[in-house]
């Protein structure tokens, strides 16, 4: 992986992050933890669409839009299971 491509994904997990605090109330992890939710939420995504046989295409947008319903999914899990 080439440094531009670490940059971009680096971007694309902040900025997937940063949305899914925004759309999830009550979450903010500041830069770096918006990047690894943003990241871990792209990870959840690329493993559970397939499996639902959902897709939205391809490219920088698409790559962010599916990583920030992953996110958003890690989010609401993170806010159930820390009322339990």
């Amino acid at each position: 992986m080439g440094i531009e491509s670490l940059l971009i994904f680096l971007i694309i997990g902040a900025i997937a992050g940063w949305l899914a605090g925004l759309i999830v109330s009550g979450f903010g992890f500041g830069l770096i933890g918006n990047i690894v939710v943003g990241i871990i939420g792209a990870l959840i995504a690329g493993w559970l669409f397939p499996r639902l046989g959902f897709a939205i295409g391809g490219g920088i947008l698409a790559a962010i839009i599916n990583a920030t319903i992953g996110a958003v999914i890690l989010l609401v899990l993170v806010k159930v299971l820390k009322r339990a």
